[in-house]
C-alpha cells in the first residue's frame, strides 16, 4: 500500500517516477493564465492568518462547503476567520475523491512542511501552526512565488486598468519573476449587461476618448491595447459564455451600438452580431501585436439569483453549460484566419463534451513555422482534475500533437495554488509512462526528455514569445 502523498504520489510506474523526479520537478513555472492580484504581489501583502490566505475568494471551497450543508455565515458571512476555518476542516474529511482533498493536504505539506490531514481533530493544531509561520516573512505573496519555482506570471486585467502595479513590479529590482498584464475586454464585449454604461465611461476616462460611434470605441480599444502592449501584455483572454458567430457589417452593428447608447433593449441576434464584429475587430489588434488570443468557453454563470443578489458574482454559483460551439468557432476562426489575421490562439472548453470538437478545431488553422498555433487549453475550472486532464491531454494527443501542447496553468486566484502544476506533471507523467511500460510508446530517453521538459515549460514561453 503507498502512503498518501508519497514521492510516487500518483506515479504508479517506474518510467514515471524517473521523468517526473529528474526532469519535471525541476522546471520552473510558466504560469501565463492566473486572477493574482498584481497589487498585493507589489505591496507584498501579509495575511493575518490561514484563513485569510486559504478562504478568502476561493469559490471551489466555497462550492464543497456549501455542498457539505454549512453556513453560508460560516463560508462568506460574519463568522470570525478561525469560524470559517473550523468549518472548513470539518468538511474536509469528506472530499475524499474531489481534487480539492488532494490540493488541501498538498498546500499543507509543500508550504507549510505539514503531513497531518486536516480534520476537526487537528484544526486547531494546524491553525496554529501556519499562523506562526504566516506571521513570518516568508510567508508573504512574493516568497510564496519564488518558493514555488515561477518564472511568468500572467494575470487578468480590464482594459481600463492604467496597471500601475505592473510598471512598478518591473521596476523593483527585488523581486525578479516577471508579472505580465492580459487584456479581458469582457466590458466592451458584454453589450447587453447593465454595467456596459459605466464600463464605457471608465474607458472613456482612462483613452480620452468620447465614445459616441463604434468607430470612436474602436480607437478607445485599440488605445487600450497599444497602452497595454508597452506594459508588457502578451495575451488576451475572453470569457465566452456561448460560442455563436453572425457576421454583420459595419453599418449593421453601428445601428446596434447606437441603439444600446440610449439604453435601448437588444435581440438576441443583435447582441450575437455586435459581439462578433467585435472579437473579430480584437483578433486584428492581437495579431498585429502577436499577442496570444484566449477563449474559455461554455461556462454558465452565476446560476442561483437568490445568492448572486446576496453576495455578488464568481460566488461558487456557476456550471457547465451544454451550448453547441463547433460552427460559431469555425466560422470566427476562419474569419480572422482569411483575413491573415488569426493570433495564436488556445481554446479552452469547460464541458468535457467538447474535447474532441476542440481537437480537430485545432488542426484547421495553421501558419508556417509555429508549432500549434492554435492549442487545444489545459483541464479548465471543473476540468482540472485527474481524470479531466487525463481525459483533455489522451484526446489531444489522439488528434493532434501532445508534444506541442503549451501545458498547465493555474487560473486561480490563490497563491498556494501552483501545487497544480505539480498535480498536473505528475499526471502527464503517469500518462506518458503507462504508454512506455505497456510498450505504446518507446523507451527512447532522448524524446521522453524533450517531451515532458516541452509540456511542463519550454512550449509555454515560445508560445507567450517570452525572450
Amino acid at each position: 500500500m503507498k502512503a498518501f502523498l508519497g514521492d510516487d504520489f500518483l506515479l504508479t510506474n517506474s518510467t514515471a517516477e524517473h521523468l517526473f523526479q529528474n526532469i519535471m520537478k525541476k522546471l520552473p513555472i510558466f504560469d501565463y493564465h492566473c486572477h493574482l492580484s498584481p497589487k498585493e504581489i507589489y505591496e507584498n501583502h501579509s495575511f493575518e492568518n490561514i484563513a485569510q490566505l486559504w478562504l478568502a475568494g476561493d469559490h471551489y471551497k466555497w462550492r464543497a462547503m456549501r455542498m457539505h450543508g454549512v453556513s453560508e455565515r460560516l463560508i462568506t458571512g460574519e463568522a470570525t476567520d478561525w469560524e470559517k476555518f473550523e468549518a472548513w476542516a470539518e468538511t474536509v474529511p469528506h472530499l475524499i475523491g474531489n481534487p480539492l482533498y488532494h490540493w488541501t493536504h498538498m498546500e499543507l505539506k509543500t508550504y507549510f512542511g505539514i503531513d497531518k490531514r486536516l480534520s476537526p481533530k487537528t484544526a486547531r493544531e494546524i491553525w496554529l501552526e501556519c499562523n506562526e509561520k504566516i506571521s513570518t516573512p516568508d510567508y508573504k505573496p512574493r516568497r510564496f512565488i519564488e518558493k514555488s519555482n515561477v518564472e511568468f506570471v500572467g494575470t487578468t486585467d480590464d482594459p481600463t486598468s492604467m496597471l500601475e502595479y505592473h510598471q512598478l513590479l518591473k521596476e523593483d529590482e527585488t523581486f525578479s519573476v516577471e508579472v505580465a498584464p492580459t487584456f479581458r475586454p469582457d466590458g466592451a464585449l458584454f453589450i447587453e449587461r447593465s454595467s456596459f454604461h459605466d464600463w464605457m465611461s471608465k474607458l472613456e476616462d482612462v483613452s480620452a476618448i468620447k465614445i459616441s460611434s463604434l468607430k470612436e470605441l474602436i480607437k478607445a480599444l485599440k488605445q487600450r491595447v497599444d497602452y497595454f502592449a508597452k506594459n508588457g501584455c502578451l495575451a488576451s483572454d475572453h470569457d465566452i459564455t456561448q460560442m455563436n458567430f453572425k457576421a454583420f457589417s459595419e453599418n449593421e452593428v453601428e445601428t446596434i451600438f447606437q441603439k444600446r447608447l440610449i439604453q435601448g433593449e437588444l435581440t438576441q441576434e443583435e447582441i450575437i452580431g455586435y459581439r462578433s464584429y467585435l472579437l473579430v475587430e480584437l483578433g486584428k489588434m492581437y495579431a498585429e501585436k502577436n499577442w496570444v488570443m484566449q477563449l474559455h468557453m461554455g461556462a454558465l454563470r452565476n446560476n442561483n439569483t437568490h445568492m448572486q443578489k446576496r453576495i455578488g458574482a464568481d460566488g461558487g454559483f456557476d456550471s457547465i453549460g451544454d451550448q453547441l460551439l463547433a460552427e460559431g468557432l469555425s466560422r470566427f476562426l476562419d474569419t480572422l484566419d482569411s483575413m491573415g489575421s488569426l493570433p495564436k490562439t488556445v481554446l479552452y472548453n469547460l464541458n468535457p463534451r467538447d474535447n474532441y470538437v476542440i481537437g480537430t478545431m485545432i488542426g484547421n488553422f495553421f501558419e508556417e513555422g509555429v508549432p500549434g498555433k492554435v492549442q487545444f487549453g489545459s483541464g479548465w475550472w471543473f476540468n482540472d482534475q485527474l481524470d479531466g486532464m487525463t481525459r483533455q491531454m489522451k484526446d489531444l494527443a489522439n488528434l493532434g500533437i501532445l508534444s506541442h501542447f503549451i501545458g498547465m496553468t493555474t487560473d486561480s486566484r490563490s497563491l498556494l495554488s501552483y501545487v497544480r502544476h505539480d498535480y498536473f506533471r505528475r499526471i502527464l507523467c503517469h500518462l506518458i509512462g503507462e504508454w512506455v511500460e505497456s510498450g505504446q510508446a518507446p523507451n527512447d530517453e532522448e524524446i521522453l526528455h524533450q517531451m515532458v521538459e516541452n509540456i511542463g515549460f519550454h512550449n509555454a514561453k515560445n508560445f507567450f514569445s517570452v525572450k
